[in-house]
């Protein structure tokens, strides 16, 4: 490991992401709220913070090994979180409240605790949302595309930023292409979704707002009331159209756009099995709600709040709490399958959950017939069993730390319902949970929301990016 180099890339990654704190005080000035003083002087802290690193380490950039990656990616997520909470901070949040709420936002959990929104200033509120916008495709990727200019290689960083079945599939032959054309997507993205909102009859603030955290299925609002607030059919049906293609994988994205194949988007059976997830848990939400004398939601209620926590986005357009308590379960595991890999949603993700349906139908036909040579498929492509042996693996992990976070939770005092929710919530990056976390973490434990961010984090970089720094083994090399 080398500690300069590390040392360096922090501080420059830092710096960059300092120049986020422009935007907000652009916005406290416009609006003349009372927090340019908290923007200008966080601005300040974290820049000097990551040039005198710089300084200090200047010269010594070398080539960074893949263990070097998996320690920059964990550590600057947390050191990005320890900086982005420091105006939360200044505007009066305690020191864990305010790291929550900025774990939760560059993580794009969604998970708050804040209420009153609508009476914030402005540039609070936007900030929460640029958030949530920065860490959606990841600020690694980003810095990846201007790696180059600065002499650092990021080719270790782009594989332990994105785990999983596509961490192999790049794009373009470099990668700072790759980075470039996934941001390009992501960019062309959140102007569309604007744009739409606005048309929809979204204010400009609010548009943009919401564009930020509905491409990065954040899904921090504005308002208490979330995407409700604007009692809009038109503005809700902007919001599912990007929650789900900010949830299908940006590969495809860039093949139907850059590449002119649009039409892979119909041959995909990521894409094909995702879609029937959303639609066979939409069609059993509406016949328990049809069955159930106690659940009041409308059917276009049902097909947003499917859509949004699926895609472990986390917006609402209305009050849950008289929908029936399956309804609300039944989502809440429609969260555990998730968005499409490749994608900036949370969950387990649908290529693994896709792949581990197929390999257990697999076992029990090789059960019936021992002497069948059966290969597994996804589409027209074959899955080695290598691929199918670390999905397995990945979700034994998901399912220990799932246990162990849940039963944590509990220890702190918090109840079955919502201890279970909270944890489901946090380590698949949805937000909104149930029973007492069904509108905000205000109620959790300062050691509660500890357990919670560490959830967030970790679901984030999908489990083993962190936990491989927990073992001796990494450190013994």
């Amino acid at each position: 490991m080398n500690l300069k180099s590390i040392i360096n890339l922090f501080s420059i990654l830092v710096m960059f992401f300092s120049t986020s704190f422009i935007f907000p005080m652009i916005v406290s000035w416009v609006y003349m709220d009372t927090s340019l003083n908290i923007f200008i002087t966080t601005f300040v802290l974290v820049f000097t913070f990551g040039l005198l690193g710089w300084y200090l380490t200047k010269g010594s950039i070398t080539d960074l090994s893949q263990s070097d990656g998996f320690i920059i990616i964990t550590f600057f997520w947390l050191i990005l979180s320890a900086a982005g909470s420091i105006p939360f901070y200044l505007s009066g949040m305690s020191l864990v409240d305010a790291f929550f709420e900025s774990m939760s936002g560059i993580t794009t959990t969604g998970a708050t605790v804040l209420s009153g929104l609508d009476e914030l200033p402005q540039s609070i509120l936007f900030y929460r949302q640029l958030l949530q916008w920065m860490g959606g495709m990841g600020l690694i990727v980003l810095a990846i595309a201007v790696m180059p200019l600065l002499g650092i290689g990021g080719g270790q960083l782009y594989k332990a930023e994105i785990p999983g079945a596509m961490n192999d599939q790049k794009l373009t032959p470099r990668i700072k292409e790759t980075a470039q054309a996934l941001w390009a997507i992501y960019l062309v993205l959140t102007l569309a979704c604007a744009f739409l909102y606005f048309i929809a009859g979204m204010t400009a603030f609010d548009a943009i707002s919401h564009s930020l955290s509905t491409v990065s299925i954040g899904g921090f609002s504005t308002h208490d009331l979330s995407i409700g607030y604007f009692n809009n059919s038109a503005i809700e049906a902007v919001c599912i159209v990007f929650m789900l293609l900010s949830a299908l994988s940006f590969t495809l994205h860039y093949f139907a756009f850059y590449m002119k194949k649009p039409l892979k988007y119909f041959y995909d059976p990521e894409l094909r099995f995702f879609i029937s997830v959303i639609m066979l848990i939409f069609i059993i939400t509406v016949a328990i709600n049809f069955f159930s004398f106690n659940s009041d939601a409308s059917t276009s209620e049902l097909l947003f709040q499917s859509v949004s926590i699926i895609t472990t986005t986390g917006f609402s357009v209305g009050d849950t709490s008289g929908w029936s308590p399956s309804i609300g379960f039944l989502l809440l595991i429609g969260a555990f399958i998730g968005a499409c890999s490749g994608s900036v949603g949370g969950g387990v993700k649908a290529w693994r959950v896709l792949i581990i349906i197929n390999y257990a139908y697999i076992t029990l036909k090789k059960m019936i017939h021992p002497n069948a040579v059966i290969s597994l498929k996804i589409g027209t492509k074959s899955v080695d069993d290598s691929v199918a042996s670390s999905v397995w693996g990945f979700f034994s992990i998901y399912v220990i730390s799932f246990v162990i976070l849940f039963l944590s939770l509990l220890i702190t005092g918090m109840d079955f319902e919502s201890a279970f929710s909270a944890i489901g919530a946090c380590l698949n990056n949805l937000g909104p949970g149930l029973g007492d976390v069904s509108s905000n973490y205000q109620s959790v434990s300062p050691a509660g929301k500890l357990i919670l961010s560490f959830a967030m984090i970790l679901g984030r970089l999908e489990i083993f990016t962190l936990l491989v720094l927990l073992t001796p083994a990494f450190w013994n090399k």
